[in-house]
Protein backbone atom coordinates (compact mmCIF):
# COMPACT_ATOMS: atom_id res chain seq x y z
CA UNK A 1 0.00 0.00 0.00
CA UNK A 2 2.91 2.32 0.74
CA UNK A 3 4.15 1.97 -2.85
CA UNK A 4 0.73 2.86 -4.29
CA UNK A 5 0.46 5.88 -1.99
CA UNK A 6 3.93 7.06 -3.02
CA UNK A 7 3.10 6.67 -6.72
CA UNK A 8 -0.13 8.63 -6.30
CA UNK A 9 1.75 11.37 -4.44
CA UNK A 10 4.41 11.59 -7.16
CA UNK A 11 1.79 11.76 -9.91
CA UNK A 12 -0.07 14.54 -8.08
CA UNK A 13 3.15 16.49 -7.52
CA UNK A 14 4.07 16.19 -11.21
CA UNK A 15 0.54 17.13 -12.24
CA UNK A 16 0.52 20.23 -10.02
CA UNK A 17 4.00 21.41 -11.04
CA UNK A 18 3.50 20.77 -14.76
CA UNK A 19 0.07 22.39 -14.71
CA UNK A 20 1.54 25.42 -12.96
CA UNK A 21 4.45 25.67 -15.38
CA UNK A 22 2.11 25.77 -18.37
CA UNK A 23 0.41 28.78 -16.81
CA UNK A 24 3.62 30.55 -15.75
CA UNK A 25 5.05 30.17 -19.25
CA UNK A 26 1.78 31.45 -20.70
CA UNK A 27 1.24 28.53 -23.03
CA UNK A 28 -1.17 29.65 -25.72
CA UNK A 29 -3.78 27.00 -24.94
CA UNK A 30 -3.99 28.10 -21.27
CA UNK A 31 -3.96 31.80 -22.15
CA UNK A 32 -6.88 31.34 -24.56
CA UNK A 33 -8.83 28.97 -22.31
CA UNK A 34 -8.55 30.94 -19.06
CA UNK A 35 -8.65 34.28 -20.88
CA UNK A 36 -12.25 33.57 -21.91
CA UNK A 37 -13.14 33.63 -18.22
CA UNK A 38 -11.32 36.80 -17.25
CA UNK A 39 -7.86 35.48 -16.36
CA UNK A 40 -5.34 38.08 -17.48
CA UNK A 41 -1.72 37.09 -18.11
CA UNK A 42 -0.48 38.38 -14.70
CA UNK A 43 -3.31 36.53 -12.92
CA UNK A 44 -2.55 33.37 -14.90
CA UNK A 45 1.15 33.60 -13.98
CA UNK A 46 0.29 34.08 -10.30
CA UNK A 47 -2.16 31.19 -10.46
CA UNK A 48 0.53 28.99 -12.01
CA UNK A 49 3.08 30.01 -9.38
CA UNK A 50 0.64 29.03 -6.64
CA UNK A 51 0.24 25.61 -8.28
CA UNK A 52 4.00 25.12 -8.59
CA UNK A 53 4.60 26.17 -4.98
CA UNK A 54 1.80 23.89 -3.76
CA UNK A 55 3.25 20.99 -5.73
CA UNK A 56 6.73 21.59 -4.33
CA UNK A 57 5.37 21.82 -0.78
CA UNK A 58 3.85 18.38 -1.23
CA UNK A 59 7.33 16.88 -1.53
CA UNK A 60 8.13 17.38 2.15
CA UNK A 61 6.22 15.62 4.91
CA UNK A 62 5.98 18.68 7.14
CA UNK A 63 4.49 20.85 4.40
CA UNK A 64 2.56 18.16 2.51
CA UNK A 65 -0.82 19.08 4.02
CA UNK A 66 -0.42 22.76 3.14
CA UNK A 67 0.79 21.93 -0.36
CA UNK A 68 -2.04 19.48 -1.03
CA UNK A 69 -4.56 22.03 0.25
CA UNK A 70 -3.19 24.74 -2.03
CA UNK A 71 -3.17 22.45 -5.06
CA UNK A 72 -6.69 21.18 -4.29
CA UNK A 73 -7.99 24.76 -4.19
CA UNK A 74 -6.36 25.57 -7.53
CA UNK A 75 -7.74 22.37 -9.05
CA UNK A 76 -11.22 23.27 -7.81
CA UNK A 77 -10.93 26.69 -9.44
CA UNK A 78 -9.90 24.98 -12.68
CA UNK A 79 -12.81 22.56 -12.27
CA UNK A 80 -15.29 25.43 -12.15
CA UNK A 81 -13.84 26.89 -15.35
CA UNK A 82 -13.82 23.46 -17.02
CA UNK A 83 -17.47 22.91 -16.12
CA UNK A 84 -18.38 26.36 -17.41
CA UNK A 85 -16.63 25.38 -20.65
CA UNK A 86 -18.57 22.11 -20.73
CA UNK A 87 -15.43 19.97 -20.79
CA UNK A 88 -16.76 16.93 -18.94
CA UNK A 89 -13.90 14.45 -19.56
CA UNK A 90 -11.21 16.75 -18.15
CA UNK A 91 -13.59 17.79 -15.37
CA UNK A 92 -13.89 14.16 -14.27
CA UNK A 93 -10.10 13.77 -14.25
CA UNK A 94 -9.82 16.97 -12.19
CA UNK A 95 -12.40 15.68 -9.71
CA UNK A 96 -10.46 12.42 -9.31
CA UNK A 97 -7.18 14.31 -8.81
CA UNK A 98 -8.83 16.56 -6.22
CA UNK A 99 -10.23 13.56 -4.35
CA UNK A 100 -6.77 11.99 -4.35
CA UNK A 101 -5.38 15.25 -2.97
CA UNK A 102 -7.97 14.91 -0.20
CA UNK A 103 -6.52 11.49 0.63
CA UNK A 104 -3.01 12.97 0.71
CA UNK A 105 -4.28 15.70 3.02
CA UNK A 106 -5.92 13.13 5.32
CA UNK A 107 -2.77 11.02 5.50
CA UNK A 108 -0.44 13.97 5.99
CA UNK A 109 -2.67 15.41 8.72
CA UNK A 110 -1.80 12.37 10.83
CA UNK A 111 1.92 13.13 10.38
CA UNK A 112 1.73 16.72 11.63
Amino acid sequence: MKIVTTIILLVLILLAVSSGITKVTLMQQDVEFFGKYGFTNPILIAYGLVQVIGGLLMIFGKTRFAGATIVAITFLISLVVLLMEGNLPVSIITIVATLLLGLVMKQSWKLT
